[in-house]
């Protein structure tokens, strides 16, 4: 007999559907996903840690999974919410159905519900904890009430727990072939790239190495000092779940960094604490940016990019200071999407231009980063 699933959110809403993961309790912040395609991707996107997250487009699993499109070493949302989970998948890069994958991951997933009334939810209201429960007899109000008991996203310090625990030079074995190797690998690595463990994904990494960097991998919390010894052409910010205030001595160290004007490009999470290292400040987003199809204006340019987004904090733009300008902007609710420093060759995008999934649009600004870090090479060999 198939299991029972209920979707117990804190506002003491109720939705009753059948699991097709593993069963128990898990609570986390709920949020909602427009991407029509990338499932498995959004599954092991680290940026997704303590979050359940709803698919907006109503067939998911039609295509299975397989060890190719994973973006990260596990799967990182706290439980997934979809409309319709069809009966067989069929993909010849296939190796396992959706269904098992969560199971063998202890993922709770419930399926057969109206995630548009959800997202409608989260959309007027802001997003909001909410509680998983799979199994024989799921039991409402003991969800509702762990919902409401499940601590705030503000002030969680998810980075640290997720991140690596040692340096390390990246490779790529092992996952490379993925994305039918659109992006071949740089044999001659002109550039030294230090990239901050924040939960980054595989297809940033990808995209530093095909634009010819060697990557060094560190934990999330490593002391600049420690960077500086590695003697980085340049320092990458990566992605990351949580929020970004209480990270402080990543802040610190970014600060130290700003200061002796390496080339930084730092994304979502890393735009944040750019943000935060140059006295400007963040805000929680009512519900955030999740999806594929987001346009972005690119203030510079004037042109219109959509790019893939995965975020629920934000820089306030009003709060940056003179040497930070804004670069990029939200068309769907203005908020900031890039910033650049007038003073040193330091840039920040708040969206993913790596995608995996999403639109390619925005790959453009990885070879800005490696312009930075050749122009300031050839400045400081020439002095």
């Amino acid at each position: 007999m198939e299991n029972c699933a209920i979707l117990a959110l804190a506002d003491g809403s109720v939705f009753r559907g059948r699991s097709i993961g593993a069963e128990g309790t898990q609570c986390g912040e709920l949020v909602f996903n427009t991407a029509m395609t990338g499932y498995q991707e959004i599954l092991t996107d680290p940026s997704y840690a303590k979050q359940i997250v709803t698919l907006t487009y109503p067939h998911i699993g039609n295509t299975g999974v397989n060890t190719l499109d994973i973006e990260s070493n596990g799967v990182h949302v706290a439980g997934l919410v979809i409309r319709d989970y069809p009966q067989a998948y069929s993909s010849w890069r296939a190796e396992q159905s959706l269904s098992d994958y969560l199971k063998a991951h202890k993922i709770i997933c419930i399926s057969d519900i109206d995630t548009r009334e959800i997202t409608r939810r989260l959309r007027t209201h802001g997003s909001q904890n909410a509680c998983l429960m799979a199994g024989e007899n799921p039991d409402e109000r003991q969800a509702i009430a762990q919902a409401r008991a499940h601590p705030s996203m503000v002030g969680q310090k998810l980075a640290s727990d997720i991140s690596q625990t040692s340096i390390s030079p990246w490779s790529g074995a092992g996952i490379w072939e993925s994305r039918d190797n659109r992006y071949p690998l740089q044999q001659d690595s002109k550039y030294h790239v230090i990239a901050y463990d924040f939960g980054i994904k595989h297809n940033i990494l990808r995209l530093l190495a095909h634009h010819g960097c060697r990557v060094t991998l560190v934990p999330a919390d490593t002391p600049a000092q420690a960077v500086l010894d590695l003697n980085p052409d340049g320092v990458f910010l990566a992605n990351g779940p949580g929020d970004p205030q209480p990270l402080e001595t990543q802040i610190e160290a970014i600060k130290q960094f700003i200061t002796k004007k390496i080339p930084l490009f730092g994304i979502c999470l890393g735009q944040q604490l750019l943000g935060l290292a140059s006295n400007a400040r963040t805000i929680k987003m009512k519900h955030g940016h999740h999806g594929a199809n987001h346009p972005v204006l690119d203030l510079d340019t004037g042109k219109v990019i959509i790019t893939s987004q995965n975020h629920g904090f934000a820089v306030d733009e009003a709060s940056l200071p003179e040497n930070v300008r804004a670069t990029h902007r939200s068309l769907f609710d203005g908020t900031l999407q890039g910033i650049a420093f007038t003073d040193a060759p330091i840039f920040a995008f708040q969206g993913h231009p790596e995608a995996s999934p999403g639109p390619r649009d925005g790959e453009a600004l990885f070879a800005r980063f490696v312009d930075l870090m050749r122009q300031h090479k050839t400045n400081h060999s020439k002095a």
